[in-house]
């Protein structure tokens, strides 16, 4: 099948604006990876003896031979969360695995990783996405030393992912493969879920009726299963061909899942140059990769989040991938998927309906991904319409090809007949500036909102108003401000979802418009995010007031303002979080960030700029994040 000629020329697009970025980045990469021996070799003799010192005999042999590959484990573990409690048995079993393919294992070091789920709402959550490049520092800390010859990233949820990503490529010359840990068993059903948390929003539910659904949704170790920022990221890896095919959404503690944890050791040794078969990352993750990574992520209907960590991931790979890119793929990617809160499924229904090796296969189909691309599987995404199965007879790890149909078309649909035409994700411009909208969960009925602003500087106003009944009977956008990520760090802001929820389903015209994040779980309120330039650094939303008349339209692209002229002519509202606001639970720490962080439509991220503003003919000028 053809090429689509949009993906073609958004493709072509990317490649001629990173052209200068991209070169630089290869050019460092292929440096780094100097004469192809491992990079020991060039360590002095009391350099090496603390690199092995702690290590038995047969593993301080084959180091100090320097023949045998050296893969870094860097792990997210810690026991508090679900989703990465399972990596605590990972570095031995995968030590294991690299022995007895000819190769050795250290764990090189580990990252901090922060559940959304439970700071959301909480001071912690100003911490989250600063923790991203946090990670990303922490990875390439723990690559440092020059011991290793290709690496095994430990990681699941939100942040972690992105910035074990970006800490990567930025030792782009190692061959990195992803190991994921899968997501939990099935639990409440979401619908049941999300009409609990519904009626505790009406005062019809007690909070220890929320409790006990809540503990009945997030119940054992793994994953949580519903399609937010962590199982985006878990399908978007797969795509890029950074993890194993059919890796990501085996259920932990089962005899495939070892397997694939096994293998994707005996991959890693594989990949390096001394394996035969050497795969750097930065080789990976190419222009083509990140369009079939945005594609992945429209088509299955994921997390908003990745508008900002695509842009991210992209940047630390020297490509500079934007939104107006994403929107214009969204245009003629089709939504595949209904996986909560998209729809009543989870993410084991999806993968029991065909999953990533179904999705893959009909997008190849349709010319909506590009198949000639690198992966650590081998040349050619085809290798991620197979699905990995374990022999009855002799427990062999195999993998045969996926299904060529959907096991139920109620969650996963082929190309050619689609939940709707495109892909749910809408750029939105006016004079308020511009932002993201996720439209997959919202109904077009809802998808256009004319209403009066309803300006507050923090959530917890709004849920206020809510609770003296002033929210009732009436029309409004609410404009929450002073929420991006020069003031706050850009919070997640869903414990406004059930109160708007159940406004909208009483027949009132609500919607948001926020200069703060909504993530994966972004639910059936149209919600106008990651508005740039946000307000504390001047944006247009810093002078909306009260009762200013706005227009959110998701089919169009338009974020209006009726006082569009006199906004230009008033003072900033409202004051943006300063001081004493972060005194406590480690914000403080972060004043650093705050300062220096990027706009969301950059990445969100505090690393200074490498992507240059390229047009042909033109000198190559770097600008900072």
């Amino acid at each position: 099948m053809s090429t689509h000629p949009v993906l073609a020329a958004v493709t072509e697009r990317i490649v001629e604006r990173s052209a200068h970025s991209r070169a630089a980045y290869l050019r460092r990469t292929r440096a780094a990876a100097g004469s192809g021996a491992p990079g020991r070799a060039s360590l002095g003799c009391a350099n090496l003896a603390h690199g092995f010192a702690a290590e038995a005999a047969p593993e301080k042999a084959a180091l100090r031979g320097r023949v045998k590959p050296n893969l870094a484990i860097v792990t997210s573990y810690n026991d508090m969360l679900s989703a990465h409690q399972p990596f605590v048995d990972y570095p031995p079993a995968l030590k294991r695995s690299a022995a007895r393919a000819g190769g050795l294992a250290q764990v090189a070091g580990g990252v901090p990783a922060m559940c959304d789920g439970i700071t959301q709402g909480r001071p912690g959550m100003q911490l989250s996405l600063y923790s991203r490049d946090v990670i990303a520092m922490s990875t390439a800390v723990a690559l440092s030393h020059d011991m290793f010859d290709g690496a095994l990233m430990l990681g699941v949820c939100d942040k972690i992912v992105p910035g074990l990503l970006i800490g990567a490529l930025s030792f782009g010359h190692l061959p990195t493969v992803f190991v994921p840990a899968g997501p939990m068993t099935s639990g409440l059903p979401n619908a049941e879920k999300a009409a609990v948390r519904q009626r505790y929003a009406e005062g019809r539910a007690t909070r220890a009726e929320l409790l006990d659904a809540e503990a009945a949704s997030y119940h054992s170790a793994g994953t949580c299963t519903f399609y937010g920022t962590a199982n985006s990221n878990q399908l978007i890896m797969e795509v890029l061909g950074l993890h194993l095919p059919g890796s990501s959404f085996v259920n932990p503690g089962t005899p495939l899942r070892e397997a694939l944890t096994d293998a994707a050791a005996r991959r890693a040794v594989a990949i390096t140059r001394q394996g035969g078969e050497p795969t750097p990352i930065g080789e990976i993750v190419d222009e083509k990769a990140i369009v079939n990574a945005c594609v992945a992520l429209l088509a299955s209907g994921g997390s908003t989040n990745h508008t900002i960590h695509l842009v991210a991931i992209a940047r630390a790979a020297g490509i500079e991938l934007t939104w107006q890119d994403l929107s214009e793929l969204s245009t003629v990617v089709p939504l595949l998927a209904r996986v909560y809160p998209n729809g009543t499924a989870d993410v084991n229904h999806f993968h029991a309906a065909g999953g990533i090796a179904f999705l893959v296969h009909t997008l190849l189909r349709a010319g909506l991904l590009h198949p000639d691309v690198r992966t650590i599987a081998g040349h050619g995404l085809h290798h991620y319409t197979t699905e990995p199965k374990l022999d009855g007879a002799s427990g062999e790890l195999t993998w045969e090809e996926g299904p060529k149909a959907s096991g139920d078309l109620d969650v996963l649909r082929p190309a050619t007949a689609p939940f709707q035409t495109d892909g749910g994700l809408k750029v939105l411009t006016g004079p308020l500036g511009t932002g993201v909208i996720k439209t997959s969960a919202v109904a077009p009925a809802h998808r256009t909102v004319t209403a009066p602003a309803l300006v507050v500087d923090d959530q917890d106003d709004l849920l206020a108003l809510h609770a003296a009944g002033e929210l009732d009977g009436r029309d409004f956008v609410a404009v929450v401000r002073y929420q991006g990520p020069a003031a706050n760090g850009m919070p997640e802001l869903h414990k406004l979802t059930p109160v708007l929820g159940l406004l909208q389903d009483r027949g009132q015209r609500v919607a948001i418009v926020t200069d703060g994040r909504m993530s994966g779980a972004s639910g059936k309120v149209p919600a106008a995010i990651h508005l740039t330039p946000e307000a504390a650094l001047g944006g247009p939303l810093s002078r909306v007031v009260d009762g200013d008349l706005i227009t959110i339209d998701a089919e169009r692209g338009v974020l209006d303002v009726a006082a569009a002229d006199e906004l230009q002519r008033r003072e900033p509202t409202g004051r943006a979080p300063e001081g004493e606001e972060f005194a406590g639970t480690g914000r403080e720490l972060f004043a650093a960030f705050r300062a220096t962080v990027g706009a969301a439509d950059r990445g969100a991220s505090v690393f200074p700029g490498t992507v240059p503003t390229y047009s042909p003919g033109q000198e190559v000028s770097l600008e900072s994040a």
